[in-house]
């Protein structure tokens, strides 16, 4: 290799640690970011740590990612019912309930927010209005939209307003999309007995009548799955599964 050669990778290298370091100094104050010609907010630690991944292996975010793939479009979903939760980051929600039995799929994505056809960066902005959001696939002959309901309380932090664990924002709003009364009824209902048996002292949770939900880019699809060694997924994703598992009222697969 000539010299000119380590010289340019050296160079490279020095670069990223300069942006990287500029990087952490803003995520500390919260101040907006540019990088790479693009200007967004980072507030929540999945990001933080995505960087962090990305500057110790020197490669590209291309070559991190992990080929996934979609399984939706490998089988049939159209005889499935669909719900629409949002519990904190997408790739918790979606590993939590496909470990629920008589959930055939969990799709990442973006509901709640005002903006056609959301990015990731944009969402995360919060200025879109958008929740990441999960839509389960499920078989009603095997689950019900009540017990998917429960999942769902028993599965996060509730009382939390706009945060769950790390995250912070209203893209991380704890929220309910019902597509129809008896949704509706049914999810108001388990709030009112949550609180009436004081489970929790207080509810957060939005329940807002299901409009439009926007597929969440190709990389997050399965992210537990495809990235299991991800930071996130290690200190996050895994520790809110383990308290799930610990809860013995829902038949989980094997």
């Amino acid at each position: 290799m000539s010299k000119l050669s380590v010289w340019l990778i050296a160079s490279h290298h020095l670069s990223i640690i300069n942006n990287f370091f500029n990087l952490y100094l803003q995520l500390i104050y919260f101040k907006p970011i540019t990088f790479t010609s693009v200007s967004l907010k980072i507030v929540h630690m999945k990001n933080f740590l995505y960087v962090l991944l990305m500057l110790v292996s020197f490669t590209s975010c291309a070559q991190q990612e992990t080929p996934l793939t979609d399984k939706s479009k490998k089988m049939d979903l159209s005889n499935y019912q669909t719900a629409y939760f949002a519990s904190g980051c997408f790739w918790c929600v979606e590993a939590v309930y496909e470990m629920v039995n008589g959930v055939v799929e969990a799709e990442s994505g973006y509901s709640g927010g005002k903006v056609t056809n959301p990015t990731y960066e944009a969402v995360c902005s919060g200025k879109t209005g958008h929740a990441e959001t999960v839509k389960i696939y499920y078989d009603s002959t095997k689950v019900s939209y009540y017990e998917l309901v429960q999942v769902f309380f028993q599965s996060h932090d509730p009382t939390t307003l706009n945060q769950q664990g790390p995250d912070f924002g209203t893209q991380y709003r704890s929220a309910i999309f019902y597509q129809s009364l008896t949704e509706k009824t049914i999810a108001s209902a388990v709030i009112d007995s949550l609180l009436k048996y004081a489970t929790f002292p207080v509810i957060t949770t939005e329940i807002s009548a299901f409009d439009k939900f926007y597929v969440a880019e190709k990389y997050h699809q399965n992210f537990k799955t495809c990235n299991p060694n991800h930071p996130y997924i290690q200190k996050v994703t895994n520790s809110r599964l383990k308290d799930f598992e610990k809860n013995k009222r829902f038949v989980l697969k094997n």
